[in-house]
């Protein structure tokens, strides 16, 4: 039994959320800047929600991001912190630092809001 178990897989058997290694390259560009570039994504799937790719910090450029005092809770995946763009968006980024167990693969990965940027690619190369 899970110690750290989401309470929203207890009153929501039927919600999907499927985590696994993306298998391509991720790209995060702000205002013509590679902000993340890395092989080494997590693509998250949730229900009908688009897929969300989460990437490891050493991959990001952490020196460009201001955390902010911004959270939120998700019941199948936990509570939420928020980081800035430096000279940008705020709340643009956000990480799972404790997730449910259900989805630890995400821990302390961070994820960029696709209208919060220029783009987000995934490709095979």
């Amino acid at each position: 039994m899970s110690t750290n178990s989401g309470p929203g897989y207890k009153k929501n058997p039927d919600h999907r959320v499927a985590t696994r290694p993306a298998c391509v390259r991720v790209q995060v560009v702000f205002r013509g800047e590679v902000m993340a570039d890395t092989r080494d994504a997590v693509r998250l799937d949730e229900a009908d929600h688009p897929t969300v790719y989460y990437l490891p910090r050493k991959d990001v450029k952490m020196n460009r991001l201001v955390r902010t005092h911004h959270q939120s809770h998700c019941p199948v995946k936990g509570q939420a912190s928020y980081y800035s763009i430096k000279d940008g968006p705020e709340n643009a980024v956000w990480s799972y630092e404790q997730p449910y167990d259900e989805v630890a693969v995400i821990r302390e990965r961070l994820a960029f809001y696709p209208n919060k940027v220029d783009s987000i690619s995934a490709t095979l190369d």
